[in-house]
């Protein structure tokens, strides 16, 4: 029996069960047929007493493409096999009635309960569907017009009920949350900076009802160019044509051929190459809002499953046909995105309901230890050293901002809470809020169980990896300290060139064109933005100063800022003497 029908590895134990059941040298033939337990949900919403599970698709602010996630979400999780309805709760703006246009819109009766429609077989309630014009109203009478919506629904047995939630963190929101006992919450955003606030915004407000964020899903996170609409096929074509018959490949010395039978023969051998050139062509990903939160999103808070879906005029136009962008492409790359955001859904919905996820983490005052599982225990300094926080940790560059020596041994928590299922809140002693990743706190006692067995055993394999790390740490060290790493690097204003070990030179423009930072040159792919073209000869440095013993950092009298690593000017040092050496060579055969 599964936890739900959408099980993500169902079919795997199926097959296993066939197989076990199989391999027994008495069997014949064997059908495996799987049962999932009843949907039942404790509630006091008259209606949805055999609701299994409400998700929230929540955002906190409007047109981030919440209502899209929520529609495409319903529909990958009954492609798993779930029954799954959703409620369409934003009653200012109801996006539903737009999105999904229902099989039919007679209005049906249960006893006194009114039948949500349907399309494919999800159930659909909107405010839309039942009130053509606006809703003006305020707030206490819009929960209350909900609560009606949801008690007068006759919703059935659900797997899952989508909760396709109103933007915003306000009284409604909240409203809705407390009262309909919300299994579990998905946030959708944008994956500009300004969009990691309203995440966190979300995040909190459904931790203060308890309510585990168990996915972000980043909308319009890139701009997907695909390969048939790179190039214009007719004009591709033509060029393909042109080409060849300007570079003679089509005037064969076969005069017997008919000029139908040799434009057949073009014809199909434009249509190869063109063929050639669109199997090798890559769909090209445009990052427009910037590289996104997930890495944050994971360190700070713990959420694992991020999802990015891209900028697509096929999902914007599936969203204003009333067709559901899933439904219409079910093999596509985009709605495989879809469905394994449902499967985790359904993943951490299972843990939520049938798993104790939360480590039990107390302080024990008499021993001044923090104590994980009543088996192990780490001083209170380490937790307090670990924090991840902006504040701890630098967040583009991950550069230690606390330093360990700031914090005192005796510092203690004041008070310790949950953050739903995957973070632990912590205020200390000397003023300072932490959250901590449960996963975070496993890894740090996983490191200490190495250190004392590294104590423990001097001579084991990872004890000898410590002390290779440890002698590479002291040569390092003995380096920067005795010996001279950083080469002189000095601007000639008279001879304008750029002058290293006052040995050897090279011109500044040579240089700057050399830059590798991301304006100049394609992170992703190394594909060179900057032009050498672009870059006058009279280029000059206007500062230049050391970075640490690695790199020197150059502002440029165009306006560039670059950092060039001492190991690449010595490369470009080397590139040029073989350059000269090659020149020389050449000219003495030529001679």
């Amino acid at each position: 029996e599964l936890t739900t029908p959408a099980c993500p590895v169902k079919d795997q134990f199926q097959m296993d069960c066939q197989k076990l059941v199989e391999d027994l040298p008495w069997t014949g033939p064997v059908t495996v047929q799987m049962t999932a337990q009843p949907s039942v949900m404790e509630t006091s919403t008259f209606g949805m007493a055999q609701v299994g599970a409400v998700i929230a698709v929540s955002s906190c602010k409007g047109g981030v493409g919440k209502s899209t996630t929520a529609v495409n979400l319903a529909y990958a999780l009954q492609s798993m096999g779930a029954s799954v309805g959703i409620f369409d709760a934003d009653v200012y703006g109801p996006s539903l009635p737009t999105m999904i246009t229902p099989d039919d819109d007679i209005v049906r009766f249960v006893g006194r309960q009114v039948a949500p429609l349907q399309r494919n077989g999800v159930k659909l309630m909107s405010f839309g569907y039942v009130n053509d014009g606006s809703a003006i109203m305020r707030g206490p009478m819009v929960t209350q017009l909900l609560d009606q919506f949801l008690s007068v629904t006759h919703w059935g047995a659900l797997d899952y009920l989508i909760l396709d939630m109103p933007p915003g963190t306000g009284d409604i929101q909240l409203t809705l949350t407390q009262r309909l006992n919300i299994t579990a919450a998905v946030i959708v955003t944008t994956p500009q900076e300004l969009s990691f606030a309203d995440v966190v915004r979300g995040v909190e407000m459904f931790d203060s009802v308890n309510v585990p964020c168990v996915a972000v899903v980043e909308n319009m996170a890139y701009y997907q160019v695909e390969k048939e609409n790179q190039f214009d096929i007719g004009q591709l074509k033509e060029a393909i044509g042109d080409t060849l018959e300007a570079k003679g490949m089509l005037n064969g010395d076969d005069d017997d051929k008919t000029s139908k039978q040799k434009k057949k023969e073009k014809d199909a051998l434009v249509d190869e190459l063109v063929q050639v050139v669109m199997q090798n062509a890559k769909e090209e990903k445009i990052q427009i809002f910037g590289p996104g939160h997930k890495r944050r999103l994971s360190e700070q808070w713990g959420i694992d499953h991020t999802f990015s879906m891209p900028l697509m005029n096929q999902i914007a136009s599936n969203g204003d046909s009333g067709t559901p962008y899933i439904l219409e492409h079910p093999d596509s790359d985009q709605a495989s995105i879809y469905k394994s955001l449902a499967a985790s859904v359904v993943t951490e919905v299972a843990k939520t309901k049938y798993q104790q996820q939360r480590p039990s983490i107390i302080y024990d005052e008499e021993l001044h230890i923090m104590v994980i599982d009543e088996e192990e225990a780490m001083t209170t300094a380490d937790l307090r050293r670990a924090c991840r926080c902006a504040a701890c940790v630098e967040e583009m560059t991950g550069r230690q901002i606390l330093q360990p020596a700031d914090i005192p041994e005796s510092v203690k928590p004041l008070k310790m809470a949950p953050t739903g299922n995957y973070a632990l809140s912590v205020d200390w002693s000397d003023g300072h809020r932490s959250l901590y990743p449960y996963r975070q706190i496993r890894s740090l006692l996983e490191e200490q169980k190495q250190e004392a067995y590294i104590l423990e055993h001097p001579d084991s394999e990872q004890a000898s990896i410590y002390k290779s790390l440890a002698a590479s740490v002291v040569t390092e060290v003995a380096k920067t300290k005795y010996q001279q790493q950083r080469p002189s690097i000095i601007y000639d204003e008279e001879l304008h060139i750029m002058v290293i070990d006052e040995e050897e030179a090279m011109t500044t423009a040579d240089l700057r064109r050399a830059c590798r930072c991301a304006a100049c040159v394609e992170e992703m792919t190394g594909r060179q933005i900057l032009q050498p073209a672009d870059i006058p000869e009279s280029v000059k440095p206007l500062k230049m100063a050391p970075t640490g013993n690695y790199a020197l950092s150059v502002d440029w009298s165009d306006g560039h800022r670059s950092l060039y690593p001492y190991r690449q000017i010595r490369s470009l040092l080397e590139e040029q003497k073989q350059e000269a050496e090659a020149a020389v060579e050449e000219a003495k055969e030529v001679a």
